[in-house]
């Protein structure tokens, strides 16, 4: 009988009206696997290690750029990232340098995204990039004004899975928690949307696995950008 109470109880949740989408950004908005995997081989072969395959990086970036470099290193040998603190700051210019390398929408997101403003949802993202890059990656990709707030990596916002810069969005944009729909690719992503009280979707067209999503407690799990239209 609880249990009964508590599915139903989930399924009223899961049907209040949406007013904002929060997406984020590297495997969900965008394609942007180059711009994060051939700045770090720089650095690897700095150091005279074995650059990875960019596939490879589908695992090690959603984290934080630190995390990407600190991953990349162990692979390429580095077993105890003993030059992390060296490789970083190397990292992080280079990217600065060009955020946008090779970086694409995902087919029919635009579209999506003009679709969901017209209904009057409020659209927003939250990122472990750079707060800048995010800004100037999303707002070059997209246009301006088509995000309500953007939020990326700031030295007052703690990396994903931690919700709250996703819960400083919803305060600044004035919806509750049960009103907000949360997109991503990874396990981080699955994490920060319950850590943080919204519907989380996982996107199987990201950087990770259908199972991983599952595993780490989405809710529904869409296979195309218009699918979010259809699942509002």
């Amino acid at each position: 009988m609880a249990a009964a109470v508590f599915a139903a109880a989930v399924f009223m949740y899961n049907k209040t009206m949406k007013k904002l989408c929060i997406f984020d950004l590297d495997g969900t908005l965008l394609y942007t696997l180059d711009s994060l995997a051939t700045p770090t081989n720089r650095v690897l072969a700095h150091f005279g290690l074995p650059p990875q395959p960019t596939e490879a990086y589908k695992t090690f970036v959603g984290d934080g750029l630190k995390n990407e470099m600190k991953r990349a290193l162990i692979a390429s040998g580095d077993q105890q990232a003993s030059l992390l603190d060296e490789a970083f700051p190397m990292v992080q210019k280079l990217f600065d340098a060009d955020p946008l390398y090779h970086v694409v929408p995902y087919d029919g997101m635009p579209e999506t995204l003009n679709a969901l403003k017209e209904q009057g949802i409020k659209l927003a993202v939250f990122s472990n990039k750079p707060h800048n890059a995010a800004i100037e990656v999303v707002e070059n990709m997209f246009g301006k004004g088509v995000f309500d707030c953007i939020q990326g990596q700031t030295d007052d916002t703690p990396i994903k899975p931690d919700p709250t810069g996703a819960l400083n969005i919803i305060n600044k944009l004035g919806v509750r928690a049960e009103e907000c729909c949360y997109f991503g690719d990874s396990n981080t992503d699955m994490m920060t949307g319950k850590n943080a009280g919204f519907m989380t979707v996982g996107v199987s067209w990201g950087y990770r696995s259908v199972e991983e999503l599952s595993e780490y407690g989405a809710d529904r799990i869409i296979d195309h950008p218009s699918d979010i239209l259809s699942l509002l």
